[in-house]
């Protein structure tokens, strides 16, 4: 395992101590816990993106149908006078 220093404004290590402590969890167990869960997110998004421009480097993009289908489930038509 690796260890590091991190710099943080006060007010951030303050909700920290206060989150570790409410958790029955150390300050480094909960930085640590932070740092992981960062890391696997952006992982996830940046791999997503990637693949989103390898497709559009292929020319696989939704027809305007498509993209009509998908808009017409989630937005209502503005109502007319």
């Amino acid at each position: 395992m690796t260890a590091f220093t991190v710099r943080v404004p006060d007010e951030i290590a303050e909700k920290l101590d206060h989150l570790a402590q409410k958790m029955d969890r150390s300050r480094a167990y909960m930085a640590a816990q932070a740092i992981e869960d960062f890391v696997v997110r952006e992982e996830w998004q940046l791999a997503e993106i990637e693949a989103g421009l390898a497709e559009a480097d292929r020319g696989e993009f939704a027809s305007a149908a498509e993209v009509a289908l998908v808009v017409g489930k989630y937005v209502k038509p503005a109502h007319q006078s």
